[in-house]
């Protein structure tokens, strides 16, 4: 595991998504942030115990939000140590199987939107162990020297954690710490500051504003969802960079149209563009299948032709 700052601990799940292990400030209680892809339970169980010894457990699971990057082993984590997930209220249709997220966008462009056309799109329910955040109080749970803060635009109820004594971020997919859009970045942890999931940001402008909100608290050690421990001024240098000159898309569904969220899910979502891909796969599939059968008879024929 890396240390993003005192009693903070990174642990990467598949050399793609971050958990956290966040201490409370009294010996042997912790919090864990977000759980990873699905299957990842165990391995976090056995850093658990690494780090906090045997039969180690938190006093509660904290979601930023409920993609199922981060929301995959809660489930089986939380039904294991007997603690509650705790989930921003506008998460909670999501992670209960109410609603589904506003629909990713392949037509955004890049690397991860491409990629994003075959993800899976249900997500784990997770009623029976969720619990929502108490709204009207900023501090986290378990966590008196933390805040949180709500970072829409990437998921409706999503949330960020600040620790104001040091400048601790967990920012959550507000951001990320690679180049998002270069899958052997991400996978070798190369640290760059920049747009975090640009297929599932479904409000562009939240998404520059909740990044304008975090770099507005001049963090100095810095975790996201997606990318290595960032420490020192340059990582706040820039964080600030990305927030004065946020880079939106060239295309793409949401661009000048967000979709629209409330409590129960989803209210209202742009027409979808066109997805020329599966049109021009299978273009490109009907063309190889018919050139294999073309060369198939030729070759016959050339053989019939050499027996005679």
């Amino acid at each position: 595991m890396d240390q993003v700052a005192a009693g903070v601990h990174q642990l990467r799940i598949k050399r793609f998504v971050n958990v956290y292990f966040v201490e409370a400030g009294t010996d042997g209680e912790w919090v864990l942030v977000d759980t990873g892809l699905p299957g990842s339970d165990k391995e976090i169980k056995a850093a658990a115990e690494q780090q906090f010894g045997p039969g180690a457990k938190p006093q509660a699971i904290i979601l930023t939000h409920g993609h199922l990057d981060h929301l995959g082993s809660a489930k089986e984590l939380a039904t294991a140590w007997g603690v509650p997930v705790i989930v921003h209220p506008l998460e909670l249709p999501y992670v209960t199987a109410k609603a589904k997220y506003p629909p990713r966008d392949p037509t955004v462009g890049g690397t991860l939107a491409f990629m994003s056309r075959f993800f899976p799109t249900d997500l784990p329910n997770i009623s029976e162990v969720v619990q929502p955040l108490n709204t009207d109080d900023e501090t986290v749970p378990f966590l008196a020297n933390w805040r949180w803060v709500r970072v829409p635009g990437h998921a409706p109820g999503q949330i960020a954690l600040f620790r104001e004594a040091d400048h601790t971020l967990l920012g959550a997919d507000a951001f990320a710490t690679t180049d998002h859009e270069s899958v052997p970045k991400v996978l070798l942890g190369v640290p760059k500051i920049s747009v975090a999931g640009a297929p599932f940001n479904y409000d562009w402008a939240q998404c520059r504003e909740s990044v304008q909100k975090l770099a507005a608290l001049e963090p100095r050690h810095i975790g996201c969802g997606h990318g290595p421990v960032l420490t020192g001024l340059q990582a706040m240098v820039d964080l600030q960079h990305l927030a004065n000159d946020y880079p939106l898309p060239a295309q793409g569904r949401y661009l000048r149209e967000p979709a629209r969220v409330d409590a129960s899910g989803v209210e209202h979502l742009p027409p979808a563009p066109e997805d020329k891909l599966p049109k021009q796969a299978a273009a490109i599939g009907l063309g190889l299948l018919l050139a294999g059968g073309t060369w198939l008879l030729v070759g016959g024929r050339r053989k019939r032709r050499k027996a005679q």
